[in-house]
């Protein structure tokens, strides 16, 4: 990683409100890279000039007030939408502008806040297709190998009992494993995950969360947003901020609470 400045000593924690989005970044710098990310809609700059990596096993939080651009910063990330500059890298390649199919086969994949399970289909069949998207339609195919690891991947998110229920008999937070079932199911490096928390008591909380960090420690990298700051920064690594599409913040979470131009982009003052 280079930066504007030449200290070797500058940490992250150490950048302050205006300095913290001038970083540049390179293709080796993380398995997932973004360099100078910038997309407008018209006149409107949703994400501005914003640069960060992500290392291996790392568990990465995205956070910001609402409209931060945290979600515009995903979509160009999995290839919903092109950056309007800047550039992607993934795994050391340059994947700016690909299709989110394409960053799927690359070894990239998400969730979404919004479930989109196959309604009519069980648990494991949800699972068993998205193994085998060719064969959406048609599941007379889908056996040996690929159901067993149907099976296996349901067991890994804690859906072992509920192989043969239908989306609509699970309860919400074993909707979210089934979320992420369907996206471990094409076997990611990196899995990007929205909103994991939404709607989950404190207990449930805390089971999911020791899921993500069991995935992880099996190999899988992770970004999540999450309006939880309390969860949120419980779970994870390191945390970038950003404001009005601008990255004010990247550290450890008691860095991030200890941050001045944290405090003022959710409190309105720096005290």
């Amino acid at each position: 990683m280079s930066t504007d400045t030449p200290t070797s000593t500058e940490t992250p924690a150490d950048l302050d409100e205006t300095d913290a989005g001038t970083e540049s970044y390179g293709p080796d710098d993380g398995v997932l890279v973004a360099d100078g990310i910038t997309k407008r809609f018209g006149g409107l700059v949703a994400v501005d000039d914003l640069s960060f990596a992500v290392e291996k096993q790392e568990i990465l939080g995205f956070i910001g007030p609402n409209g931060a651009g945290k979600s515009t910063t995903f979509n160009c990330i999995t290839g919903v939408y092109p950056p309007s500059e800047g550039t992607v890298y993934y795994n050391g390649r340059d994947v700016t502008g690909s299709e989110f199919y394409e960053m799927v086969q690359n070894g990239m994949a998400r969730t979404f806040q919004e479930f989109r399970p196959l309604e009519d289909r069980s648990v494991v069949d949800n699972v068993q297709i998205s193994l085998v998207p060719d064969r959406l339609f048609s599941t007379s195919g889908l056996r040996g190998q690929t159901r067993a690891r149907a099976v296996e991947i349901c067991e890994r998110v804690g859906l072992g009992e509920r192989l043969r229920q239908l989306p609509d008999e699970l309860p919400h937070a074993d909707m979210i494993r089934l979320e992420l079932a369907r996206a471990m199911a094409t076997d990611p490096d990196l899995l990007l995950v929205d909103e994991p928390f939404a709607g989950l008591a404190d207990e449930d909380i805390t089971e999911l969360s020791d899921l993500l960090r069991t995935l992880r420690d099996q190999g899988t990298t992770f970004i999540v947003v999450d309006h939880n700051m309390r969860g949120l920064l419980q779970l994870i690594d390191r945390a970038i901020v950003i404001n009005f599409g601008e990255k004010i913040a990247d550290g450890t979470p008691e860095e991030i609470t200890d941050d001045p131009a944290v405090r003022k982009a959710y409190l309105g003052s720096e005290d």
